[in-house]
């Protein structure tokens, strides 16, 4: 493979109390990448023993960077479906949206210290025509009502698999994989408009279906780094560790019973958790990552019963249904250090996903019966796929997705929500927060719409990245993948909520006032809609909260208090279907 590197000055980052992250320059210099394959690439780890380990098709480098884009515009799309403005993120400089072009599996950041700010990384392909994929990005400083999208991270290099986070003081993260299976960390210390790679090309090692998390504890792994990867890595391992806030990684290590196509978080004691699947759900931890002096080691891995096994194929031909994520509460309640699992999952004996949702009430060393979030009456023969999830600051957990029970063809999918604020045991009804849309149009000639979506919560609700296809191109006759931004809220509920039974207490919600959605996306180059509404929602599991959106009358549901979890026996390992290539 050859490769021309961009000219860059390294400077180590260094920390003071309540300063920010001091980062390189970067200038970019003209390169062309030679056509490289990944094809031949596979899995260095055996698959832990019992059913198959689920693979999907690689990313992988195989056609060349497509024409300069931007060169037909149209007006961009603001998508209103009742309370919930879905703004697109994907425009060019007027604000229009761009013809011709794709952009899906997005990742979102939030500056902790003003909401107002935000990121959206994602794979970004210049013409339907090719699969190459760059590094998309865009930036709001308005709540997400306007976004603007500069560009790629580097022109005409391939990278994929976005993933961006933020530390406590506002210092943006984006994590991206190149065709190598190597990734590098960007910086960036004014939210996200630019950015800088830490490292040379490919040294922060890591591999497909790469994510990470930052130690915000103040202990001593305060601003530690830590990945996560799969088998199709360039360096080996499952996992490494960066000690100076992403410039610098460790040699790779391994994870005991592998889970792979998860993610990770910290605890308020600095022990670290992983979430994934191997042979089965495992959530490993390791308590000494946070150590500098020490190599990481995981000291706990316990089986995970899911209610299911993760996929790939079907809806998402050429891609995952879901993967699985895992958070943790830093509420400071009673609830603090608790921690959750959600995925959505294929169950023995059907065909199509739910989202399943298990908890741990003692450090990871059980965990509850797995509860099924999607509350629809014919969930068995429907699509509940990209399930993802974040807690609140305040203990309240939000989790939305991609649902078909809407739809005639079993196809066209809305993004659903659904909240709980008694850490997981009730949910509350589930609401359509977008209009339809289908996701086999506008592939970028690679049949998927991405593997994953993503949210990030705080006191009154959650921000979302998520594609879909609302715009129309009068130049193929098809719709467009595009990435958009939606603020969910408690407060949207239809009437008389149901959570999903379990054998926990059942909540005895409040009937709230039904919401008319509006049925039909708009465009509008000047939207008037606010993304972030007023909304008080309380997140401790033993309080009555009230989420309140002008003019909308307030809601009020109510819920049932916080039960002890029980051990669970270990799931019993079965054979799931391998994606299409």
């Amino acid at each position: 493979m050859n490769k021309r590197l961009p000219t860059i000055n390294y400077q180590l980052p260094a920390f003071v109390a309540g300063s920010l992250l001091v980062l390189s320059t970067l200038s970019y210099q003209p390169a062309a990448r030679a056509q490289a394959t990944a094809s031949e690439q596979t899995a260095t780890h055996p698959s832990t023993p019992g059913k198959p380990r689920m693979t999907e098709p690689l990313e992988k480098y195989n056609m060349p960077p497509a024409y300069i884009y931007r060169l037909e515009t149209g007006p961009r799309m603001v998508s209103q479906f009742g309370l919930f403005a879905s703004f697109q993120v994907n425009v060019d400089a007027g604000g229009n949206n761009i013809l011709g072009d794709a952009a899906n599996e997005s990742s979102i950041t939030v500056d902790p210290t003003n909401h107002n700010r935000m990121a959206i990384g994602w794979r970004q392909f210049n013409s339907v025509q090719s699969d190459f994929r760059q590094g998309g990005w865009g930036y709001t400083t308005d709540g997400g009502t306007t976004w603007t999208f500069p560009g790629v991270l580097e022109t005409n290099v391939f990278r994929s698999d976005p993933v961006l986070k933020s530390d406590e003081a506002g210092n943006f993260f984006y994590l991206s994989l190149l065709e190598s299976f190597c990734d590098n960390m960007y910086g960036s210390v004014d939210f996200g408009q630019t950015w800088t790679r830490l490292q040379p090309d490919g040294d922060a090692g890591g591999g497909d279906k790469q994510w990470f998390t930052i130690d915000k504890t103040g202990g001593p792994g305060h601003h530690f780094q830590y990945q996560s990867f799969d088998q199709s890595n360039c360096a080996g391992g499952l996992f490494n560790r960066s000690t100076d806030a992403g410039v610098t990684w460790e040699t790779p290590i391994d994870i005991p019973n592998e889970p792979t196509f998860g993610t990770l978080d910290v605890d308020s004691n600095g022990n670290l958790y992983v979430g994934g699947e191997g042979s089965i759900f495992y959530c490993a931890r390791s308590s000494n990552a946070q150590n500098g002096g020490q190599t990481p080691a995981f000291d706990q891995v316990t089986p995970v019963d899911m209610g299911g096994d993760l996929s790939g194929g079907g809806i998402n031909p050429a891609g995952l249904t879901g993967q699985c994520f895992l958070a943790i509460d830093h509420s400071g309640t009673a609830t603090n250090n608790y921690i959750y699992m959600l995925a959505s999952v294929l169950p023995s004996g059907q065909s199509t996903t739910e989202v399943m949702f298990v908890r741990s009430t003692d450090g990871g060393l059980t965990f509850s019966a797995p509860l099924r979030v999607n509350d629809d009456t014919s969930h068995q023969s429907k699509w509940h796929w990209f399930g993802t999830f974040a807690v609140a600051p305040n203990g309240r957990l939000d989790a939305v997705w991609y649902d078909t029970r809407n739809a005639a063809n079993n196809r066209d999918s809305q993004l659903f929500y659904s909240f709980s604020t008694d850490a997981g045991v009730t949910w509350s009804s589930n609401v359509a927060v977008s209009n339809s849309f289908d996701p086999s149009q506008g592939y970028p000639n690679q049949s998927k719409i991405g593997d994953y979506i993503t949210i990030v919560s705080d006191e009154t609700g959650g921000n979302v990245a998520y594609s879909a296809t609302f715009n129309f191109n009068p130049n193929n006759g098809q719709h467009e993948e595009d990435v958009y931004y939606v603020r969910v809220f408690p407060g949207g509920q239809g009437a008389t909520p149901t959570p999903t039974p379990t054998a926990s207490p059942t909540a005895t919600p409040t009937p709230t006032p039904s919401v008319t959605p509006t049925p039909t996306a708009t465009t509008t180059p000047t939207p008037t809609p606010t993304s972030t509404p007023s909304s008080t929602p309380t997140g401790t599991p033993t309080a009555t909260p009230t989420a309140t959106q002008s003019p909308t009358p307030s809601v009020t549901p109510t819920v049932t208090p916080t039960p002890t979890s029980t051990p669970r026996p270990s799931p019993t390992p079965r054979a799931r279907p391998t994606p299409t290539p």
